[in-house]
């Protein structure tokens, strides 16, 4: 029954404002506290601020959330949450926290300090508050001498990670005197409230995922210095390609600071003195002199890479000098970038004949057998420690399920003729006839558990719907870019699995067949949903371009009506359809959302109707979507044209939301109706709730709409004085210009003398004949080919 209205955060440094940031975003009312600065700085001299006033004893404090505010990517969802975020300082706001819940320590990594804050907490906390704190490298046993039984017993470690909000890995750890029973909570609270991966550590160095992680960047320096690699080639070869982070290896050094990786290093050296591979978190020569040269990445301005002027430059590991960039070219790579299915790719990957194959084979074995030795020292259980990597360090693929890509059978005997040794549990796991790690029975996930030597299903699995494990035996229909699965409780879920889930003929033959069978059958509701790296980025250019460029007009107009067509069966079916997006919802993938009957988007969406950068404008029904809902948002002798001017602004200037609740802001998402997730591993289960709710209050299809209020003549006279003031200004390109009056032809309903109601069909009509001519001008087909080249929009 415990409930977090309120929370205080003992830092505002880097990780303590966002963690503050991070809370605000779901509600929460946050004080936030720093210590009082020691001297005044000239500008506060100047200014006449006085020592004693909040201005100065706040500054600290202030300084560092309005950096965080103003930071990029963003910290809050919307930055009106900062309204939740109070401020104050150690000395003069202390006793405040006798108001909160949850009490979070985020100051300076000293245990010295750390149990100095304690000590005053501990005059202000009222018994029975949640007390924990986020150190990433002390232990969270030392902090507890001389601290109070209630103290002890609400307290442990909850390491975030950096940024929160992005970064979804919560580590719990508690100590021998935590309540159990607080450890349950928060476990709970972290998945369901602050959306994170939540995996209980033990209270060892570094816990999970810093333990594992640090050990695997430390061995492929020392790899690297071994085989000569540079820069570029090793962040080429463990980027997107091995399903992990664009930074991939070096880059992600830059961006956490290469002192805070020595000092994690550092600290497992000195602390493991009985980890077999100790030797390898020594620090090599050249990282040594990085570190000593000032060069610590980004908060410096170089590291293993610099900018100088527009050009970025990589670092010669043997030189220590700066160099322009290489191209990187493995025949290994090239031939793996065609096989889109990650464990297959492993595959390819770790059987390569040239130095990326060899690369692959030393870290992957040297990873099996370090992970397989810190069962049970870390972790009981392999799934906890694939869960930390996954969350913390952005892997597709935990150590355990990379091992299992891989193959345990064909690696063991490879390892052991290269004098590496694994832990004996895994021999024999093997020997016991278990070649798997992890297995899926009836759509159910089971992990091999060492103490026992059997499997046992990860916990949890309840509460999120995982497609992956669904699809073996609950695939109902298929085609080669969409499925039909049976998620439970008599609802269906409509997956896209095209390249980059872009919306073709074959996904959207899946939407209506899913649709079809759904209404025909008997079924309560349909989710469209999938668990790809992004929900769509669109409809399929490519074949548009192709259709354009050979004048096939009537294939590119029957294209149109089928994209229609489809976008209208979401929206006028027998079975409430709840769409759910994540990652990149864009053009189609946001038109599909905007046809739902609800959408339940993860907090993480960004959704926009970025069709303008292609030279088009929105011709799936976002326009005519937009047109209708600046209708109802209206009243007859309303003022519109503030109205419509948002609404073409949104479109034209293809905005794109940064979250899913500024997707609000921007009307693709309806106040009200549609809601979003914090978690995005709940999202499918929840969406699944919300087709049923609807079933179950007695959903009827609704009636299609001949009653949308446009403006005609008085809007278009808006729309193209302000395309005209702003090409005259030379602000857009004559084809922008061009744009913006079709797309304002169709908000406006065309060029109607008066204010007239019109059917959503004839909306859909101007919005395909705009669409048909704008694919006819050769700018656009300019801006298409852009895209498909080199994934940038061209502004022509």
């Amino acid at each position: 029954m415990r409930k977090i209205r309120k929370i205080a955060v003992l830092g505002s440094g880097i990780m303590g404002s966002r963690i503050a940031c991070h809370f605000a975003n779901i509600g929460v009312e946050v004080l936030l506290l720093d210590i009082v600065p020691k001297d005044q700085t000239p500008l506060e001299i100047q200014k006449g601020i006085q020592p004693d006033s909040s201005q100065f004893r706040n500054r600290i404090v202030n300084e560092a959330l309005l950096n965080t505010i103003k930071s990029n990517p963003a910290a809050l969802y919307n930055k009106k949450n900062n309204s939740l975020i109070t401020t104050g300082n150690f000395e003069d706001d202390l006793s405040k926290i006798s108001t909160v819940d949850w009490i979070i320590e985020v100051v300076v990594e000293n245990l010295k300090i750390k149990k100095m804050v304690f000590d005053d907490v501990e005059i202000h906390r009222k018994k029975g508050t949640i007390i924990s704190s986020n150190t990433s490298g002390i232990p969270i046993h030392m902090m507890l001498e001389g601290r109070s039984e209630d103290f002890q017993q609400h307290f442990c470690g909850t390491h975030f990670f950096n940024p929160p909000r992005y970064l979804k890995l919560l580590e719990i750890i508690p100590t021998p005197q935590t309540d159990p029973k607080i450890i349950d909570f928060l476990m709970s609270y972290g998945d369901l409230f602050l959306g994170k991966t939540t995996v209980l550590c033990k209270d060892t160095p570094a816990f999970i995922a810093n333990r594992i992680g640090v050990f695997s960047i430390m061995n492929l320096f020392h790899t690297v210095e071994k085989m000569g690699l540079s820069v570029e080639e090793v962040d080429k070869l463990t980027g997107p390609v091995l399903g992990r982070p664009k930074s991939a290896t070096f880059r992600t050094c830059d961006v956490v600071g290469l002192d805070t990786l020595v000092k994690v290093a550092n600290g497992v050296q000195q602390n493991c003195v009985s980890d077999e591979a100790n030797e390898q978190f020594k620090i090599p020569s050249f990282i040594q002199k990085m570190v000593d040269n000032g060069w610590l990445g980004s908060k410096t301005k170089q590291g293993f890479y610099k900018k100088e002027k527009k050009e970025i430059l990589s670092l010669n590991l043997d030189t220590l000098s700066y160099e322009p960039k290489k191209k990187v070219n493995f025949p290994t790579l090239q031939l793996a970038k065609n096989e889109d299915v990650l464990k297959r790719r492993i595959k390819i990957l770790v059987a390569g004949q040239d130095q990326a194959g060899e690369f692959y084979r030393s870290t992957f074995m040297s990873l099996f057998a370090y992970v397989s030795n810190r069962i049970p020292e870390i972790s009981d259980e392999t799934y906890r420690i694939d869960e930390g990597m996954n969350a913390g360090f952005g892997w597709e693929l935990g150590p355990f399920e990379l091992w299992d890509a891989v193959g345990l059978k064909q690696t063991l005997p490879m390892m052991q003729q290269a004098g590496i040794k694994v832990a004996s549990w895994v021999e024999k796991m093997l020997a016991d006839g278990n070649e798997r790690f992890y297995k899926v029975e009836n759509g159910v996930k089971y992990y091999y558990d060492a103490a026992s030597n059997g499997y046992k299903e990860i916990p949890g699995q309840e509460n999120k719907v995982v497609l992956d494990q669904l699809r073996k035996t609950k695939t109902v229909w298929s085609n080669s870019g969409c499925s039909v699965l049976d998620i439970g409780d008599g609802v269906l879920n409509i997956e896209f699995h095209s390249k980059m889930n872009t919306m073709g003929g074959e996904v959207l033959a899946g939407i209506n067949k899913g649709i079809d069978i759904a209404e025909s059958e008997g079924w309560k509701g349909v989710v469209i949903s999938n668990q790809g790296a992004n929900f769509s980025v669109g409809a399929n250019l490519g074949i548009l371009f192709m259709y354009a460029v050979e004048q096939e007009w009537d294939e590119v107009d029957f294209a149109i009506r089928a994209f229609q067509k489809t976008m209208m069966r979401v929206r006028y079916s027998d079975i409430p359809v709840v769409v759910a997006p994540h990652g990149m919802a864009l053009g189609g993938g946001c038109e599909i959302a905007l046809h739902a009957d609800k959408v339940v988007a993860s907090a993480e969406t960004y959704t926009g109707l970025v069709e303008v950068g292609a030279g088009v404008i929105p011709g799936g029904g976002g326009s005519k979507e937009f047109a209708l809902r600046l209708s109802d948002e209206t009243f007859e002798g309303d003022i519109e044209l503030p109205g419509l001017k948002n609404r073409f602004l949104t479109i034209g200037m293809a905005k794109v939301s940064t979250s899913a609740a500024e997707a609000f802001e921007l009307g693709y998402y309806m106040k009200g109706r549609d809601r979003f997730v914090i978690n995005q591993n709940r999202v499918i289960i929840e969406a699944k709730k919300e087709a049923l709710k609807l079933y179950e209050a007695g959903y009827t299809r609704p009636i299609e709409r001949k009653d949308i209020r446009v403006l005609g003549r008085e809007g278009l006279g808006m729309v193209y004085i302000g395309a005209n003031t702003m090409y005259s200004g030379k602000y857009i390109s004559e084809h922008d210009k061009l744009i913006s009056e079709k797309l304002g032809y169709v908000l406006c309903g065309g060029d109607l003398s008066a204010k007239t109601k019109v059917s959503e069909q004839y909306l859909l009509n101007l919005e395909r004949e705009a669409f048909l001519s704008l694919c006819g001008q050769k700018k656009t087909l300019e801006r298409i080919q852009s895209l498909l080249t080199t994934g940038k929009p061209l502004r022509n």
